[in-house]
């Protein structure tokens, strides 16, 4: 069969998805339209990631449920009649293995602490060291992105295939921070620890000083199509570098090396927008991921384990999921939370609206407003979240604005997932006490707040 069983179901949600709208939201911009736009579906249950665009025509329905099978598919050691290519060295088999469900993912920890996936690390050289390694010295790096850690690149892939050992072994533990509320109220805030195993040249080399190293774990691949297709005179239009309003907030676009242009592009996808689109960024998944080459990421030699349509319409599925909308008869308590995400700030990097133009190669994103709640922009968050990892423009404190559209069903999706790009965060509220940099200002409205209007902040974040 092509297609799951949800595809029958999901049709129901296509025709329910442009039911009345609640009237009772305070922020004028995300209430005159749906979250998704013409994508978006009415489901907030455990599938509600997996659903392909509600607008979608059928030749686009046809080709999403193509790139479903795909994305959903598990790669083995070769040869194989169906689906080889994997590893030797990996982080996954598939994209389903680290996107569970479509939603974020979680720090899994097996015996001994050991890391499995969907978290993953990336590591790459201080340029300034590179003249103790001859073997990287003539190397030129497009775009002046990552250097390559020499046996590594720049993703340690902990897992291989029968007959192989992979790169590194690596083990994570968490350290309690505590902290309280200027009204007596405490928390307790954590961040990771990650320790590695392996043989005596690979284990000095990750303790080296020259690498840098940071802990990724997956975000929801719903949406993604709508971001892609923001034109970038929009985001341009956002950017205030100098912070030249005084607002404290200078966000700016990421410029990345685009390997299928063969320049520069605006970055728009990855924890530090380093991605400049969803096809480059699929087959750099299936590259770094899973090992499979392919003709944006040949293998040294030039070979190939899949092919250009194999990777377009993978890209294709992310390209068109549906975005379940926010909850249209939010309780009075997010009514106030919505009002108090507003004051504190929150909305200057977290934009309720972004729109689309009519340059989409796919139908069902044209001409779209929608509210994702990013400005798609780097951001200095603090020495707090900082990985000491730069990636293109991004500096080691920088990370693109993530979206927070579907937040609220997070735990519905996968319960347990966690927040931030490690995972650190075990809920909303932890999430925003690590917020610095850029964000102190309105972590420290947060802070001051009364209890009942955390919880109400909270609740209106829930309801998203």
């Amino acid at each position: 069969m092509m297609f799951r069983f949800w595809f029958v179901p999901s049709l129901l949600l296509v025709l329910v998805s442009c039911g009345p709208r609640s009237r009772n939201s305070t922020s004028p911009e995300a209430e005159m339209f749906l979250a998704g736009g013409g994508t978006t579906i009415k489901n907030r249950t455990s599938t509600a990631f997996t659903a392909p665009a509600a607008n979608l025509n059928p030749e686009e329905f046809q080709l999403h449920g193509e790139g479903d099978v795909f994305f959903e598919g598990e790669f083995v050691k070769g040869p194989s009649p169906v689906r080889p290519g994997l590893g030797p060295t990996f982080n996954n088999t598939s994209c389903r293995g680290c996107h569970v469900r479509n939603g974020r993912g979680m720090p899994v920890l097996g015996a001994n602490g050991t890391l499995r996936s969907p978290v993953l690390v990336r590591v790459s050289l201080d340029p300034s060291a590179l003249d103790r390694f001859p073997e990287l010295q003539s190397l030129q790096v497009p775009g002046a992105g990552p250097y390559p850690v020499p046996g590594f690149g720049t993703q340690i892939q902990n897992h291989a295939v029968l007959g192989a050992e992979p790169e590194i072994t690596l083990s994570l533990s968490w350290e309690e921070v505590s902290g309280q509320y200027p009204d007596g109220t405490g928390y307790t805030l954590r961040k990771p620890i990650l320790a590695y195993e392996g043989s005596p040249e690979k284990l000095a080399l990750m303790q080296d000083s020259a690498v840098q190293r940071s802990i990724r774990q997956t975000p929801p691949v719903v949406g993604l199509g709508l971001l892609e297709a923001v034109p970038v005179s929009t985001l341009r239009d956002l950017e205030d570098p100098e912070d030249t309003d005084g607002d404290g907030i200078s966000g700016r676009l990421n410029q990345v090396w685009d390997p299928v242009t063969q320049s520069l592009a605006a970055g728009r996808f990855g924890w530090k927008a380093s991605a400049p689109s969803l096809l480059v960024q699929t087959a750099a998944a299936f590259a770094d991921d899973m090992g499979v080459t392919n003709p944006i990421f040949p293998g040294a030699d030039g070979s190939l384990e899949i092919d250009a349509d194999f990777v377009r319409k993978t890209a294709f599925y992310t390209q068109t999921l549906a975005v379940p909308d926010r909850v249209r008869t939010p309780s009075p308590s997010a009514v106030q939370g919505e009002i108090l995400f507003q004051a504190s700030g929150c909305a200057s990097c977290h934009r309720p609206a972004l729109s689309t133009d009519d340059s989409s190669s796919i139908a069902a994103l044209r001409n779209q407003t929608f509210a994702p709640y990013t400005d798609l922009l780097l951001h200095d968050m603090g020495e707090g979240l900082a990985d000491g990892r730069p990636d293109f423009l991004a500096s080691g404190r920088e990370w693109r604005t993530p979206p927070l559209w579907g937040i609220g069903l997070t735990g519905t999706i996968l319960p347990q997932s966690g927040f931030l790009h490690d995972g650190r965060a075990r809920s909303l509220e932890e999430a925003i006490l690590w917020h610095g940099g850029e964000a102190e200002a309105s972590r420290k409205a947060f802070e001051i707040l009364k209890a009942e209007e955390r919880a109400q902040l909270l609740d209106f974040l829930k309801s998203l």
